[in-house]
């Protein structure tokens, strides 16, 4: 409301602005004191994206919120089967696979023999027929398929929930200049950028070329983060208000461990998830993630590459022009000094007693 009427706007944390003990407070006071600080520039505002951008935050967090929701439905599922003692997960990857789900609908339909059930394996499980005779053997009667019927057609209503707010997010982002490409001859609009030799990608798309991060997680980091990387002086800035680093803690000579800041969860989650794809790639980050994972564990270097991302997206939505270039899964090997690692082994070897020559060779 106050937008529309054409005034600029600024959301502060109240602890910038805290009552002074033994100062009247009064609404009237409260309000002048406001001013006084805003005048003097002692109050920082924190980040509002702006209207379309808002808009579109509520479409991606509506899908998050109903693909978590489809999630706990299979999980539910599961649990409804286990209680049935059919231990369909047990042998298949997971509930959601074709072949499951036919022995799911076909209990629901009314079928108990085990051998028939199992026979509805496709692909590499039909090898584990024996294992599926096996899990197939429950208790599973009329009421716990109706129960199972509700949930599927909850996760049927979800897909189609999800299917449609995907679109819409597209059309969305598509309306929004900013992220917009630039073709070869310097034109723009919703559609360009997609051609060979464009200029600048469009901004979701350019941040999809990077591992782990897909086209539908792109467009819900741009929901969180907003295309006007001004907002954040340095790419540490953003990662700052994304809680993805420390709060300093020091006082004297002392530096006391600190928790992380609070940031933005939604877009935790989806550095998080990117994360976790980009760890299984053979790039980069994929080599990173291994590393940091050998020394100190999967959690922290999760957030390390989460953090990684976020950076790498500042760089990207900073400059259109820019692409992502991947370091390669070698990056680290060719920056080792061949030297030192040399001398640490040999080091080691005479401890154990031996006398080692080196040749090097052609």
């Amino acid at each position: 409301m106050l937008e529309s009427a054409g005034l600029a706007v600024q959301l502060v944390t109240p602890s910038q602005a805290k009552n002074l003990p033994g100062r009247p407070k009064t609404d009237r006071l409260d309000a002048m004191w406001l001013a006084r600080l805003t005048e003097m520039g002692l109050l920082r505002p924190s980040f509002v994206p702006p209207a379309p951008i808002r808009v579109l935050r509520d479409y991606t967090r509506a899908r998050t919120h109903l693909v978590q929701d489809r999630t706990r439905c299979w999980q539910r599922l599961e649990k409804l089967l286990e209680g049935a003692l059919i231990k369909v997960s047990a042998v298949a990857s997971k509930l959601t696979t074709v072949s499951a789900q036919d022995m799911i609908r076909a209990m629901i339909a009314g079928e108990r023999d085990p051998a028939v059930l199992a026979a509805l394996a496709r692909g590499r499980m039909k090898a584990k027929h024996g294992a599926l005779v096996e899990a197939l053997t429950g208790m599973f009667d009329d009421h716990h398929g109706e129960l199972a019927q509700m949930l599927l057609d909850q996760i049927a209503f979800c897909d189609t929930r999800i299917t449609a707010l995907t679109a819409r997010i597209g059309q969305h982002l598509a309306q929004i200049p900013a992220a917009w490409g630039v073709d070869a001859d310097g034109s723009t609009g919703p559609s360009a950028g997609t051609g060979p030799g464009a200029a600048a990608l469009p901004a979701a798309r350019r941040l999809a070329e990077v591992p782990g991060i897909s086209l539908e997680l792109a467009c819900s980091i741009i929901a969180e983060t907003g295309l006007d990387m001004s907002r954040f002086a340095t790419a540490g800035h953003l990662v700052s208000w994304a809680g993805l680093c420390p709060s300093a803690r020091q006082s004297g000579p002392r530096n006391r461990t600190a928790a992380k800041g609070q940031g933005d969860g939604y877009l935790r989650g989806h550095l998080g998830q990117a994360a976790i794809g980009a760890a299984r790639t053979a790039t980069f980050l994929g080599e990173r993630y291994n590393r940091i994972a050998r020394r100190r564990g999967k959690a922290k270097a999760q957030v390390a590459i989460a953090r990684t991302l976020l950076v790498i997206t500042w760089h990207l939505l900073a400059d259109p022009a820019a692409r992502y270039t991947d370091l390669g899964p070698t990056y680290y090997q060719t920056k080792i000094d061949k030297n030192r690692k040399a001398r640490s082994h040999i080091r080691q070897l005479e401890a154990l007693g031996y006398t080692v020559t080196l040749t090097q060779t052609a």
